[in-house]
């Protein structure tokens, strides 16, 4: 019997990286739904159809087709994982992700992944809006000084160039907007574990997730 599992949280908590390895341990699929809201805001911003078109948004969202295959990010048969993790990415998908006609064109390809198999599902309204009666919830968060310094060791690593203060700036700037759109505002989920990982390393914080779930979901219903 499958289920599901959500992981909600504002940017850099640590929820993407938290839900991969848990999935991993678990034996079942990871879903980034972040990933999929970066790739339509990238598309968008490159078609140059701005958030407050809402009639060429609208026709263009129809004509969108978005795969998760592989751990990539295919939009109409591109991959485009590589682009959609910029600081940039990061400002367009905030923004375009406010919009309902977003939110409502991706409601349905979220769901549907439940289809093909237990799924570890983790972004910002997954355990209110898109799987509100998920098995297990959890709501991930840390300091918004400690998440920009994840967010800036995270692109140092990868030789990206990275100023800790415009990080911070942009992380405070999005947590306000997040939380105060009119559409799937960031808030905590009904029935969400509350996790503070501000003083936790990422493995401290996925042995949680996955013993909790160990914990609620018997080995046979698991499988």
């Amino acid at each position: 019997m499958s289920y599901v599992i959500t992981i909600d949280g504002p940017a850099g908590a640590g929820k993407s990286s938290a839900a991969k390895d848990a999935a991993r341990e678990l034996g079942i699929k990871y879903l980034d739904t972040g990933a999929i809201y970066r790739a339509i805001a990238l598309i968008l911003a490159k078609s140059e159809i701005t958030p407050d078109n809402d009639e060429y948004l609208r026709e263009a969202l129809r004509e969108i087709t978005i795969v998760l295959r592989d751990n990539k990010v295919l939009v109409n048969d591109f991959d485009v994982s590589g682009e959609i993790r910029t600081p940039e990415v990061d400002e367009l998908a905030s923004l375009y992700s406010a919009i309902p006609a977003v939110r409502e064109a991706l409601l349905g390809l979220q769901q549907e992944q439940k289809n093909y198999g237990s799924i570890i599902a983790e972004g910002r309204d997954v355990g209110s809006v898109v799987f509100p009666d998920a098995k297990v919830k959890f709501f991930i968060t840390a300091t918004p000084e400690v998440r920009a310094k994840r967010r800036y060791d995270e692109r140092i690593a990868k030789g990206k160039e990275a100023n800790y203060d415009e990080i911070l700036r942009a992380m405070r700037e999005r947590d306000i907007n997040d939380s105060i759109r009119k559409t799937a505002p960031l808030s905590i989920p009904e029935g969400a574990i509350y996790l503070d990982t501000s003083d936790m390393t990422e493995k401290e914080a996925v042995n949680f997730i996955v013993n909790h779930v160990r914990e609620v979901i018997p080995e046979n219903e698991a499988e």
